[in-house]
């Protein structure tokens, strides 16, 4: 038993009307209606299941508690203890479900389906809601992302020294209908020490993987799928391990363009961002920058001098490229020169490349 289920009990009655459910059906279903967390709020911070809301039958510390008493005491023990805990809140559980889900048609899920999600749908059924209950709960669901993020998969990455315009072009490809993965929009981060400013916070690893894993199963994996060169790590968030290798061992696009073009792309993308941000950004660089070029940069933000502070922290971010791109093979780097062209031309000569790779005949770009 997970700690915080109610064990040994079945509420399964005729007044109860659910659906169980397999992950199978959930995929048809997941679009079609809302979604409901039945576990603690510290459960659901970990990690959940993309777009749920947390109603939580027992809270982080009533969880403890009758998880304790089961240990100690056993199953019916438990299971009294925790009706007692939650049964005051029943009419504010409908309360808020009945102003959250006005249409009744709701899935559920716990830990592993058991009776905090048999009874919200026992609780939701009574006032008249249509409810599919997840068979196996969140661990099922999790079994299955956490496998398929670590599947075999043929990538194209997208390389290029910082301002080189990868995540655009990413999105123009994307509009030709090629397949993406955004691990940078995934991650909530940039994946520099700038990359977390105006980002909202980013997601636990077990969580990224579950975004990852959504994306992930809405593309056809015969298919190549185009990603964006990332370290292994992107602020907090840890690739997978087979994930990130398959990365190393995958043809990569070296985009090349003129210090000036990438000098305006970053500057359109920071020159708005708070100044004291920037600073705390380049003072997190101090060591590797050194004490002179730190207080050059942060004497340039503070002027709004934003080419300069630029071009001084490209010096850095330039070599940093060169020791990651030695991580990958020479034999599978190809250097592509956009120097000067629209990003409409660029997408047409990386669908090029890609007919260059896997000898099928490049869309046109829209």
């Amino acid at each position: 038993m997970r700690g915080g289920e109610f064990p040994g009990i079945s509420l399964s009655s005729k007044l109860m009307e659910e659906h169980i459910i397999s992950l199978e059906q959930f995929w048809e279903l997941k679009d079609q209606y809302p979604l409901i967390d039945a576990r603690s709020e510290r459960e659901f911070a970990q990690s959940h299941i993309p777009g749920a809301v947390n109603i939580p039958i027992l809270n982080n510390q009533e969880r403890i508690e009758v998880g304790t008493l089961y240990k100690d005491q056993g199953s019916e023990e438990a299971t009294i203890k925790g009706f007692e805990l939650v049964g005051p809140r029943f009419h504010l559980i409908l309360k808020e479900a009945l102003k959250l889900f006005p249409e009744k048609k709701i899935i559920i899920y716990c830990w592993r389906g058991g009776m905090r999600s048999q009874i919200l749908s026992w609780l939701l059924t009574l006032v008249g809601f249509e409810v599919y209950r997840l068979k196996g709960g969140y661990k099922t669901y999790r079994t299955y992302s956490y496998e398929l993020v670590r599947k075999q998969l043929d990538f194209i990455v997208l390389g290029g020294k910082t301002g080189t315009g990868k995540t655009r072009l990413l999105k123009k490809l994307q509009k030709t209908g090629e397949q993406i993965i955004d691990l940078e929009d995934l991650a909530k981060h940039k994946g520099s020490s700038f990359g977390a400013i105006g980002q909202p916070a980013q997601p636990t690893v077990e969580q990224f993987e579950n975004k990852l894993a959504e994306d992930l199963r809405k593309l056809n994996p015969e298919n190549p799928i185009w990603v964006e060169n990332e370290s292994r790590k992107i602020g907090k968030v840890i690739l997978p391990d087979l994930f990130y290798h398959q990365m190393l061992e995958a043809p990569l696009i070296d985009i090349v363009k003129s210090e000036e073009e990438r000098i305006k792309l970053i500057q359109e993308e920071y020159a708005t961002l708070p100044a004291d941000d920037l600073i705390l950004a380049v003072l997190r660089l101090k060591k590797r920058l050194g004490g002179l070029r730190t207080s050059q940069a942060i004497e340039a933000i503070v002027e709004g001098n934003h080419e300069s502070w630029i071009a001084n922290m490209l010096i850095y971010y330039d070599k940093a490229y060169t020791f990651d791109l030695e991580k990958h093979a020479d034999d599978k780097i190809l250097r592509l020169d956009l120097t000067g062209l629209s990003y409409d031309t660029s997408t047409q000569k990386l669908l090029e490349i890609k007919h260059q790779i896997h000898g099928k005949h490049p869309q046109k770009a829209d």
